[in-house]
């Protein structure tokens, strides 16, 4: 293995969920140096060879700003950055009329202006090292799923960011790469489904009972959600670190291609298929 100051930089975002602690390690048994971006729990990353962990509140353009100047006077980037990972993440789902104004605004501080605070502020060191964009999508901003509504938005957005982006640093050789994760087995699907029901519990009883049908039959399809590996999903990425001419788009598991394939159909034989998908067909209004 290459000694520290031989290895490329990697700066990672939401390094230590389940999906960044495992590209941890892959990034770094392919010989780079990571510099894991966590917010709070170190976790297992303190003390793993070729790992610094840098303290970063995405939303925050201060706290962004402090990363990129304490990566910068590293010797690993000594010569630039080879990439930069915006992989941190939340899903906020549920009607959107239920979400509260507080959730859906960190669903976009997080997946959206998260990504484009941090590139902002790394782009410097990216140009130096003949770097690279990765942005963790999802399927769901090619097509938006009901109940879904805020994480679908927000990836949306960050795909339309991405796809403005990649023309605008094509001067620069500066590729950027969006990486579609399907449903994968972490934390983050629990931690949103927690939250959703904590919303709801909050939100107006008589709203609530409007939605009764849809939730339930929401609940059935997750319930019956079988979510892919974490492995798939950290090779796609790694893949798009590591390539010589990384693709624009990789998509990782059979549900995230079929989503794919759906946004490719006509709207009204679209919206039949996904609502009788989530069994929302022949759901009536509940009773307030």
């Amino acid at each position: 293995m290459a000694e520290t100051s031989q290895r490329r930089g990697v700066f990672l975002t939401g390094a230590a969920g389940g999906i960044g602690a495992a590209l941890v390690r892959e990034l770094t048994q392919r010989g780079f140096v990571v510099f894991a971006g966590i917010r709070h729990n170190r976790g297992t990353l303190e003390g793993l060879s070729h790992v610094v962990v840098v303290p970063v509140d995405v939303t925050d353009p201060g706290s962004v700003a402090d990363a990129a100047e304490r990566v910068s006077r590293h010797p690993a980037a000594a010569h630039g950055l080879h990439a930069v990972v915006n992989n941190a993440g939340v899903i906020v789902q549920g009607p959107l009329e239920l979400v509260p104004p507080a959730e859906l605004r960190r669903q976009f501080e997080v997946n959206t202006f998260g990504p484009a605070y941090v590139t902002q502020a790394f782009l410097p060191l990216l140009r130096q090292g003949g770097g690279r964009v990765v942005n963790v999508s999802a399927p769901t901003a090619r097509t938006p799923l009901p109940l879904l509504a805020p994480i679908s938005a927000s990836k949306a957005a960050l795909q339309a960011l991405s796809d403005a982006q990649r023309l605008e640093l094509a001067a620069w050789h500066v590729p950027v790469v969006l990486v579609e994760p399907g449903a994968t087995e972490t934390p983050i699907f629990a931690s949103a489904d927690a939250a959703a029901k904590t919303a709801t519990g909050a939100a107006d009883p008589q709203r609530v009972a409007l939605y009764a049908n849809h939730l339930a039959a929401f609940a059935e399809v997750m319930a019956k959600q079988k979510n892919g590996p974490v492995d798939r999903v950290v090779k796609a990425i790694a893949n798009a670190v590591e390539a010589r001419n990384p693709k624009r788009r990789y998509i990782a598991g059979p549900d995230a291609r079929a989503l794919g394939t759906l946004s490719k159909l006509p709207a009204g034989l679209r919206e039949r298929l996904i609502a009788s998908t989530f069994k929302l067909s022949k759901v009536t209004a509940g009773a307030a």
